[in-house]
């Protein structure tokens, strides 16, 4: 088993780099683990509390959760991987039964930043981008999945977004093993990833 962690600023695109690594390995090879489904339930928060909290922030993930799951993983074990919401900021109380895979990308912010998964990864990728490309991808995603404004977005970007990315997220950088400047653009690194990926499988 192969585990590759992909990490870089929100909006980045990071996304798009997993989906273009995917699309060019074999079909069922891969099992994605996104971070965003390890933020910690906030049920217990009235909803005005919960649209305050800073998702940019390492205290906002529950990573002994995800550490586990990914060394269950290695055991060749299936998971129960959380749902949870970006509309409502709480958790699912069902859960999605994950099986293990020749290859395992775990896709987040944070995740080079916590030592003990780190630890876990076989490849770590950090994904650059321009802060006004991320922050233009951003006011997209905000507005069309999460149903926010663009005053909103923008207000965010500034308070936690921005930050949260000086302090926590661009310092992983010197963790990865390999940086993807332009994101999903980077049609030179995705192919050497996803070869350096297939000959590590074989």
């Amino acid at each position: 088993m192969l585990i590759v962690g992909i990490a870089g600023g929100t909006g980045s695109g990071k996304t798009t780099v997993v989906r273009k690594i995917i699309e060019k390995l074999p079909k069922g090879s891969v099992t994605v683990i996104p971070q965003d489904s390890y933020y910690k339930d906030n049920s217990h928060l009235p909803l005005e509390e919960r649209q305050k909290i800073n998702f940019d922030h390492p205290d906002a993930i529950e990573w002994p959760l995800l550490v586990k799951h990914i060394k269950e993983f290695k055991q060749q074990k299936q998971i129960n991987q959380p749902i949870y919401s970006y509309l409502t900021c709480i958790r699912s109380e069902e859960t999605i039964l994950i099986k293990p895979s020749p290859i395992v990308i775990i896709e987040g912010i944070l995740i080079l930043g916590h030592k003990d998964l780190r630890n876990l990864m076989d490849l770590k990728v950090f994904v650059s981008a321009d802060a006004d490309d991320r922050l233009a991808r951003v006011i997209q995603r905000d507005i069309i999945e999460r149903g926010r404004s663009v005053s909103t977005v923008l207000e965010r970007y500034e308070k936690t977004v921005k930050p949260s990315h000086l302090q926590f997220i661009e310092p992983t950088k010197r963790y990865a093993d390999v940086i993807v400047p332009q994101g999903g653009n980077n049609c030179v690194a995705i192919d050497l990833l996803t070869k350096f990926i297939l000959q590590n499988l074989s």
